[in-house]
């Protein structure tokens, strides 16, 4: 792992949440603009690694969710199945290819499971844990929903006392309308909004 470019005592790290083809044009669950967003992370990640103390993945890696899926969602608190385990569809978008990251968190198997905080690397360190070991106390956080998983792992981040900023053009929500209301929830928890240029 290479050393991070550290400004004072901050630690960075760069969590790409959800990125995967079951939520791109294709997949079971798209959202419009998905395809473009995981090429544009993969872009930015590749030409500013150097910022980062690490680089974190999350995928859905559903097993058995339970009432998260149904065959008749409201597509609030149920889905049409999605990210299932194993699947072609649940591994990380093609464009990351290249990501090679510093770990890689798997979450839902048998829950819904928004946030990456819910879940855990081959080793079974949660998303807390690896980011506590690296000694991290930024985030920046880009993905696939903004809406729901991006938000619910970037107040999660903030409610473990990092500092968090969404890179606002490397995301994208189920509806502009959700992800003006997720952006507004997580400005209120004390995220900062972002581009990757300014970033």
């Amino acid at each position: 792992m290479s050393e991070p470019a550290v400004t004072g005592t901050a630690r960075r790290a760069l969590l790409v949440v959800d990125v995967q083809p079951t939520f791109c044009e294709g997949g079971a669950l798209p959202v419009t603009g998905g395809n473009a967003t995981a090429q544009a992370i993969a872009d930015y990640a590749a030409a500013h690694r150097d910022r980062y103390a690490l680089v974190v993945t999350t995928q859905d890696w559903h097993v058995k969710p339970g009432h998260h899926f149904s065959e008749a969602p409201d597509f609030v608190d149920t889905w049409p199945p999605h990210g299932v385990a194993g699947t072609a569809e649940a591994e990380l978008h093609p464009a990351l290819a290249g990501l090679h990251p510093d770990a890689s968190v798997r979450k839902g198997a048998y829950a819904a499971a928004y946030s990456g905080f819910e879940g855990t690397d081959e080793e079974g360190r949660t998303l807390a844990r690896i980011l506590r070991e690296g000694h991290i106390t930024d985030v920046d956080v880009v993905g696939i929903a903004e809406s729901h998983c991006v938000r619910a792992t970037t107040l999660d981040a903030l409610d473990l006392g990092l500092r968090a900023r969404l890179l606002t053009d490397l995301t994208v929500p189920v509806t502009p309308e959700q992800g003006a209301a997720a952006r507004e929830e997580m400005v209120a928890a004390g995220a900062q909004l972002v581009t990757s240029a300014q970033a």
